[in-house]
């Protein structure tokens, strides 16, 4: 390859992947609930891309690309991450109460405490907007279990987040029109 056409292509995956950095990095967090981690999943990512990006094909979808390596570059993690010890930290003042968690907080813990395949299916639908279609594409899995797996995880959230189920309810009570409910 000639100085010329890597300055070029370097160019265009400049122009067109490194928008998304945000958008994965915003799953990454969630999917290695540590900051530290999710950078380097991230870096990893656009690594991997950069690599294979004579492999992409222009005109399709960049960003369900980019999702498909980072979460390739997650489960490779996973299965390196098997054989090495877990690391825990001990702390003196793991026994002091913490203040009640606000509503975020309370979102963050429940959407942490879902199984990984629920979560990374809430992740790219609802945050990311991705289709169910695209995200079966992007996970490599059938539309029907996307939309399986995002069904138990709305389910879940609700189970979990009690009092945001009712003021939900309440809300579409009070919208609702009174001709068209029946």
């Amino acid at each position: 390859m000639s100085a010329g056409r890597g300055v070029e292509a370097q160019n265009e995956f400049e122009r067109v992947a490194l928008p998304h950095s945000q958008s994965l990095l915003r799953v990454a967090r969630r999917l290695t609930s540590c900051s530290s981690s999710a950078d380097d999943l991230v870096q990893e990512t656009l690594f991997s891309a950069w690599r294979g990006f004579h492999q992409f094909q222009p005109g399709t979808n960049i960003r369900a690309w980019l999702f498909r390596i980072l979460f390739n570059q997650f489960y490779e993690q996973g299965r390196k991450s098997r054989n090495t010890p877990v690391m825990v930290q001990l702390t003196a003042a793991s026994h002091v109460t913490r203040p009640a968690p606000d509503r975020k907080i309370e979102m963050t813990r429940a959407l942490d405490s879902l199984p990984l395949d629920h979560r990374t299916v809430l992740l790219l639908t609802i945050v990311e907007g991705f289709t169910a279609r695209e995200a079966a594409e992007i996970l490599g899995v059938p539309a029907g279990t996307v939309m399986s797996r995002l069904s138990r995880a709305r389910e879940a959230m609700r189970a979990l987040l009690p009092e945001r189920n009712t003021e939900y309810a309440r809300r579409r009570t009070e919208n609702r029109d009174p001709v068209r409910a029946c």
